[in-house]
């Protein structure tokens, strides 16, 4: 599965603890992220991830592209809902297309927990017969 991992800046912590506790997981998958994000989580757990620009430089439309191109499987964007974002018309179009798609979306710790555990078990294997694909692992 192709999984975004994106965090705004006071949730980066949260997320670098995240992909640490789940690093057993996530590195059965290909892994991608905005660009500061994707960097700690590289730093902390050793897990391999291709890095797209930082989220107000437009990290979050290309993985809005992906998304939109039936590309990516899974976002986990943890956001800070108490502070403005620069950026929160990205934020917001990324969130639309991920409804639109079809795309599981986590936006806290909580439900990224319940979509990780559900990864594991195999319960977002139905987004492979979406692409029309029955392996396990999407590399494109």
């Amino acid at each position: 599965m192709n999984i975004a991992l994106i965090a705004h800046d006071k949730k980066k912590n949260d997320m670098i603890r995240f992909a640490t506790a789940y690093s057993e997981i996530l590195k059965n998958h290909k892994l991608f992220a905005t660009g500061t994000t994707g960097l700690k989580i590289m730093e902390a757990t050793g897990l391999e991830i291709h890095r797209f620009q930082s989220g107000p430089l437009g990290g979050d439309q290309e993985i809005g592209a992906m998304i939109a191109n039936n590309k990516m499987d899974m976002v986990i964007f943890f956001r800070d809902p108490l502070t403005a974002q620069p950026h929160e018309p990205d934020v917001t179009a990324l969130i639309r297309l991920c409804d639109v798609y079809e795309v599981p979306l986590a936006t806290n710790m909580g439900t990224g927990e319940v979509l990780i555990k559900g990864l594991q078990r195999g319960d977002i294997s139905w987004r492979n017969i979406v692409r029309g694909n029955t392996e396990n692992t999407i590399t494109d």
